[in-house]
Parts: C-alpha cells; structure tokens; sequence
C-alpha cells in the first residue's frame, strides 16, 4: 500500500464510453465462447499481450500528452500493456514489477522494449518504487488499476458484450485493485439486466476487507497462483467506491479451485489461462456466483510460467 495520498479523478460511464469507441478501433473484439447451457468465456488472453490490461493502457496513453513520461508497476500483465501500448503509439515508459514476477511476463517485457526495473518480492514493493521513480523524475504514475483512463479502458469489455451477447447478464471477473470490476461496474450501471461478479484470491482480499471497513486498511497478503489479484491497494483508490457501487457481489476462491479451474480450462475448454484468469471460472465451478441469466466469466490473461503450468495440469 502505497504511503502517497494522490488525487485521482473518479472515472463515469461516460468515459468508459469513449474508451470503446477509441479501443475499438486498436483492438479486434474478443471473441466469447460456449455452447448453449454452459458458461460462456470471455476470451481476454487472445489480446496481443495475452492480457485484458492492453486496454486501459492504450486508453490511457492515447489521451495523455505525448512528451509525458510514464511509469507503472506490474504484477506482469499491467506493465505488458502499457509496454505494447508505448510501442504502438510511438512513447516510453518504466515498468517497475517484482522479483518474482513470473519469467513469461518479464522475457515479454524485455521483447516489448520497455525498460525494465525488478525490485523485492511483491506488488506492494513495486507500487512504492514506481512512485519513487515519479517522484525523483516528474514522470505520470499510471497505476494498473486506479487511474480513470485505465479503468475507462478495461470496461470497454462491457461494450463487446453488449454486441455479443442479449438478455439477462451475470458478468465474473477477478477481483485485485479493481481497476476491471469497476470499469465493468461503470458499464453495467448503464444497463438494468448485468450484474457483475468479482471474485478474489482467499489469500489476498484487499478490496472486500477495505469495501466492509469504509476507509484504506491493508490485510496480510499471502501467497497465490493468482498473482495478478496479489497485493494490498493504493491509498485512496477510486476503485474501492466504484465497486462498493456498482459490483453487485464480491466472492473469494481458494487456491485449490484455483488450480482445479486451471485444469477445467485446459481439459474440457481448451483455453490455457493464469490464476488470475482462473479466478471467475473457479468461482462459478465451485457455486459461489448467483445465477442471473447468461453467466460469462472473464478469463482475463494466459501469461502463466510454464513448469507451473505442467506441475497443475499434472495433478489431474
């Protein structure tokens, strides 16, 4: 959790908006895939990064000026976005992330260009030295999950769906800093018939625990496959009020459903996904979502290190 108090403007419908009226025309639909009676899969880890969070970084870098620096911190995926979106759009950014961020995220960072610093074992250890390095060089902190431009772009998902699917919606998605839930939230405060789903990590859940307090408080993070969902929040993240607002429900899943979900995909949908992206699969597997006409879950990424990947594939 970051000791810096910023102030970051709570992003609208609206703005989600015009983020998919710009990401449409940078990224192809994602397709969503199942046969009739079976959960749907919104199929995020066919982006280019292999990752949804290519969306609120190319929002985001397409509406700031373009002789800003950036720097973000990542947990792999954030950074990998932004680290695309720079190339795409011609700029340069500092991705900060753990020293343990899994080796498939940093070589595809390193192939990106970005410039690249590691530091400590966690996100929360990344989040501080990115705001250090702002500090020390004036540059835009772009957090991965709050920052309005960022979760504007991340609910042009909702959007797809609106052209993908009709009736009745019950929308999972993982459940970190929330940049995602609250960008879908915002879309689907737009549409009487969607609920939306967010589903964290037994293991790391900051957002419900600081949602139940009403004010910043930092839980023990413990260890999880979903990696992505890892980590305490930003002090004051505009998130927290945009999911208390509009995420219907908040479920955990353990990291035995997690690995169990893995397998799912892998087994009986063919879709190799992260832990993070196992996360509403997982839920839903294991009864915790409440039904509410079509279910889709968003599998958010794939970016998974391989050894892990056969050690849980294995055990089935």
């Amino acid at each position: 959790m970051s000791a810096q108090l910023r102030t970051v403007r709570t992003p609208s419908a609206e703005d989600v908006r015009a983020a998919a009226d710009l990401i449409g025309g940078l990224l192809p639909p994602t397709p969503v895939v199942g046969a009739d009676g079976e959960l749907l899969l919104k199929l995020e880890t066919c982006q280019p990064t292999g990752a949804f969070k290519v969306r609120g970084a190319l929002n985001a870098l397409s509406n700031l000026p373009a002789d800003t620096p950036v720097v973000t911190a990542s947990a792999g995926n954030a950074g990998l976005g932004v680290a695309y979106a720079a190339g795409r759009l011609g700029r340069t950014a500092t991705i900060v992330v753990p020293g343990t961020a899994a080796a498939p995220k940093v070589a595809a960072l390193r192939r990106l260009g970005a410039e690249l610093v590691q530091v400590g074992t966690s996100y929360d250890e990344a989040e501080a030295r990115a705001l250090e390095l702002v500090d020390e060089t004036g540059a835009y902190y772009l957090s991965s999950y709050n920052d309005p431009l960022v979760i504007a772009g991340q609910g042009t998902i909702g959007h797809e769906l609106d052209a993908q699917l009709s009736g009745p919606l019950t929308v999972v998605c993982g459940l970190g800093g929330g940049g995602l839930a609250s960008g879908l939230g915002l879309w689907a405060s737009t549409r009487a018939d969607v609920r939306v789903v967010g589903v964290e990590a037994a293991a790391s859940t900051a957002m419900s625990a600081t949602v139940a307090a009403g004010h910043d408080v930092q839980v023990t993070v413990g260890e999880t496959l979903a990696d992505g969902l890892e980590g305490n929040l930003e002090r004051g993240s505009v998130t927290v009020g945009l999911v208390a607002e509009h995420v219907h429900s908040m479920v955990t899943v353990t990291e035995e459903e997690l690995r169990s979900a893995l397998r799912h995909l892998a087994t009986e949908r063919g879709v190799v996904a992260e832990g993070a992206a196992a996360a509403p699969v997982a839920a839903v597997l294991a009864g915790k979502v409440p039904g509410h006409g079509t279910t889709v879950a968003v599998v958010s990424g794939r970016n998974i290190a391989m050894p892990v990947y056969a050690s849980i594939l294995a055990e089935g």
